[in-house]
């Protein structure tokens, strides 16, 4: 007999969405930590440790101050740390402290179109957001900006809310400036190796040679990275938007907020590299008049405009907000982190990825010394610092297109005959006013074909100043050996010679003689070497490189 089957009672619409409800940003972001990069133990601790260090950096150089940076990590029990992070920064005004670490979305950074190490107001709050949910416990910020008066807070996440929850809050009278982060973390795992925290602080101190940090691990030991140079970064300026590259959606959303009064006028005060020439360009293609409010702008208006940006040619981004390392501190740098017997330093000028958002790329080598990772067994192993906008790059390497770029070169052309086993350590940094993250962790950079170019064509430049190097220093043991072999044979020849000519007592007389030809001989053979060297290094660089690899 068959079974009789089972009826599925049909729900109303309105029983369908009994539950729906909004859902806070910080709802979302705890039930997908990993977004943020909070996956893993290893990978968890040094999240923290970026995010706290990230904005002590950036508020320092905003305020032009040479940073100073101590951050000590202290084992409470097994996978139990407590983390504590001081700067001598501009300190944060009482007002503002629930948003800067108890709010997700809220920031000085997000909004505007300059070159920062953090982007999106997530990162700190994201490590208050973490420490309350592995222990339950606030976070606790001390701050001052100077003025005597220090405020003390404890504070905790309203996750339903996306706001700061005060636990404690306090002030006392103390002059000095600055912020102290305090807070606790279950659940994450501090090691040496690389991927934890004191890697990722020695490569920023890589990138950072005009900051002092110290660093205290859970066993007391204290690491000084010292500054290599007192020099004050250079704050980039932010900038307008530029019109390549631009959304219909982003293009409205611009133009409801504006102040001016008109469409030109609109397209001339807020964006970069439009002319009152340009605006008259796109006033032929399209089919409203443009001395028309901005605010009163339709959809279908607004696509004119954005398709008409594309048929005009633009200057490209200036590059006022983005602030490279530059050469010379990247080379002192490497120096004095890396002391290698060879290093090169590459910075490509700026140009635009995305249509329209302007970058720049810098890429040193170095080889010897300290460079490279040295293993348990003592071997070595090629290093790559991946870092953008000089915050190091120390997870998902292997969908970042700074790996991409590195991975397509052939290095056997440059005398890096096993790259992976070689004592070389590349540092490639990005900067741009906008990285192209894969995700809110910020440790992969999308591929680009703009960005992954320009990171190829500054890593064939350092690996031809490689080659001459090297090829310099196997033309020395060479010269060293023949010129060993030739005084060996020397010392037999010339007493035969003496012998031939019956003039014995010549033989020291002639052996001088042997000795002065060989090195003559050998230095003649240099100068034409060098002057082959020459010859090739008078070739323009991206001639170069198209006829070696592009």
């Amino acid at each position: 007999m068959a079974e009789a089957e089972e009826t599925i009672p049909v729900k109303s619409a309105d029983k369908l969405f009994e539950e729906f409800r909004e859902v806070s940003v910080t709802e979302f972001f705890r039930k997908n930590k990993a977004h943020l990069g909070y996956a893993g133990k290893l990978r968890s601790l040094t999240t923290i440790i970026h995010e706290v260090v990230t904005n002590s950096l950036d508020a320092c150089e905003e305020a032009g101050i040479l940073p100073e940076v101590t951050v000590e990590i202290k084992q409470m029990g097994e996978d139990h740390y407590r983390f504590i992070c001081q700067d001598n920064g501009p300190g944060i005004p009482r007002k503002h402290i629930e948003g800067v670490f108890g709010q997700m979305l809220a920031g000085t950074k997000f909004h505007r179109n300059v070159q920062l190490r953090g982007q999106q107001g997530i990162g700190v709050a994201g490590v208050t957001l973490y420490c309350q949910m592995t222990t339950g416990k606030p976070m606790r910020i001390r701050t001052s900006t100077g003025d005597g008066t220090v405020n003390d807070i404890k504070l905790l996440i309203d996750v339903s809310k996306n706001k700061a929850d005060i636990i404690e809050t306090g002030t006392y009278s103390e002059y000095w400036r600055g912020t102290e982060l305090e807070g606790e973390v279950k659940g994450v795992q501090f090691t040496l190796r690389e991927g934890g925290p004191y890697e990722y602080i020695r490569r920023t101190a890589v990138a950072n040679p005009h900051a002092k940090i110290v660093f205290i691990d859970p066993e007391g030991r204290k690491t000084i990275f010292n500054r290599a140079t007192n020099t004050v970064i250079k704050p980039p300026q932010p900038q307008k938007q530029h019109p390549k590259g631009m959304d219909v959606d982003q293009f409205i959303t611009l133009a409801k907020v504006t102040e001016a009064r008109r469409v030109s006028s609109f397209l001339m005060s807020d964006f970069s590299r439009i002319s009152a020439a340009k605006v008259a360009e796109i006033q032929e293609l399209v089919n409203f008049d443009m001395k028309k409010n901005p605010h009163r702008l339709q959809w279908a208006e607004a696509e004119e405009i954005v398709k008409a940006f594309e048929k005009v040619e633009f200057m490209a981004p200036p590059t006022e907000g983005l602030s490279p390392l530059g050469e010379e501190i990247i080379r002192k740098s490497i120096l004095n982190v890396l002391e290698p017997e060879f290093e090169a330093v590459v910075t490509r000028k700026p140009t635009v990825h995305s249509g329209g958002i302007p970058f720049q790329v810098e890429v040193a080598i170095a080889y010897g010394g300290k460079a490279g990772r040295i293993l348990g067994d003592g071997q070595t192993k090629s290093e790559v610092m991946r870092f953008a906008n000089r915050a190091p790059l120390l997870f998902d390497a292997g969908g970042c297109a700074l790996t991409e770029a590195v991975q397509s070169i052939d290095w056997k052309r440059y005398d890096i005959k096993d790259f992976e086993n070689s004592p070389v350590t590349l540092v490639v940094n990005l900067v741009s006013t906008h990285v192209p993250y894969t995700s809110a962790g910020k440790q992969s950079v999308a591929s680009d074909e703009e960005v992954v170019k320009e990171i190829r064509f500054a890593l064939m430049d350092v690996g031809r100043k490689f080659q001459l190097y090297h090829s310099h220093m196997r033309h020395e043991i060479e010269k060293e050996a023949k010129l060993n072999t030739l005084l060996k044979y020397s010392t037999e020849l010339a007493p035969a010679l003496a012998r031939l000519i019956e003039k014995d007592g010549d033989s020291p007389k002639l052996l001088k003689a042997l000795d002065h030809l060989i090195r003559e001989k050998l230095r003649m053979e240099d100068l034409e070497q060098e002057m082959e060297e020459g010859s090739e290094e008078e070739l323009p660089q991206e001639t170069f490189v198209e006829d070696k690899e592009a």
